[in-house]
């Protein structure tokens, strides 16, 4: 398990790196690249600093799950990694590719719209409230998913993968509902087949069960921890503690916009190292 001190740098991250129009990008890291790199990354809202200097790491084929306190930032973080929400500083690589910007020999310029949406077909994210189409069925929320993100036309081929797909979230019956004849479980499962749809290499979830009932949550955890065992690279910023437990490779806990601790899920469970860790934990478990 490590630990990171906020008052500390580590020598061997990136500086945080200004992306405004243009700057100079860092040498290549002599490493594997991992299907996620994240240096040096900042955001702040007008004078509130949110993110204050995140690195992470994950590997393909990893569960990383976030804990952290209200306002520390675990939303943001996941908003900047499909650039949702632009860093201040700092860069975001998916696979090598940065996201939000082309290289140009050692600069770098910002993308235009289209070409980050080409980006974010890669990345899957469930929203808390589900953000479906009321006006739409589960079939065509699902369908709609690869037509808008993937230019692709709507024909029977992308329709059947949806339907696969909500087949295999447990609503083959409810293809032909709307999301307000649904529970909010079964639409964050709606949700999550439309995510599925785009064939993402990489899976974010923010907080996918706040917004449920509690007989509801269980039944978007089994589909998430099927996601975890078919080896799928996932981020999942979570309140539920014994769900990160049981799925998660590694769990992090972000306070005040810094990572503060990171490890297996046990260690930093039953043995955190930070006061701060002790004290989240100590009013949560």
């Amino acid at each position: 398990m490590t630990t990171a001190d906020p008052t500390t740098t580590d020598p061997t991250t990136t500086d945080p790196i200004a992306v405004d129009e243009t700057t100079t990008v860092p040498a290549p890291e002599p490493t594997r690249t991992p299907r996620v790199r994240i240096r040096g990354l900042r955001k702040a809202f007008d004078d509130k600093e949110i993110l204050r200097g995140i690195d992470l790491d994950v590997r393909a084929g990893e569960v990383v799950a976030i804990i952290g306190p209200s306002g520390s930032g675990k939303s943001t973080l996941l908003r900047t990694i499909n650039h949702l929400e632009r860093p201040t500083t700092g860069l975001v690589r998916i696979d090598g590719e940065i996201i939000g910007y082309r290289q140009s020999g050692t600069k770098l310029y910002a993308l235009p719209e289209a070409a980050i949406l080409r980006q974010r077909s890669k990345i899957g994210f469930v929203f808390q409230h589900f953000n479906l189409f009321p006006h739409l069925t589960a079939l065509e929320n699902v369908s709609l998913a690869p037509i808008h993100a993937k230019g692709l036309q709507q024909t029977e081929d992308v329709r059947r993968q949806a339907r696969d797909l909500l087949e295999r979230v447990g609503l083959g019956d409810r293809v032909d509902h709307y999301p307000r004849q649904l529970s909010g479980g079964q639409q964050q499962r709606v949700a999550i087949a439309r995510a599925l749809a785009l064939q993402p290499e990489l899976i974010l979830f923010d907080e996918p069960t706040s917004a449920l009932d509690p007989e509801l949550v269980g039944e978007v955890l089994d589909v998430i921890a099927d996601l975890a065992r078919e080896g799928r690279t996932l981020i999942i910023v979570t309140h539920e503690i014994a769900f990160a437990r049981r799925v998660a490779d590694r769990l992090i806990f972000i306070d005040d916009g810094r990572i503060l601790e990171s490890g297996p899920p046990a260690e930093v469970l039953d043995n955190p190292q930070h006061d701060r860790t002790r004290e989240f934990l100590s009013r949560v478990l």
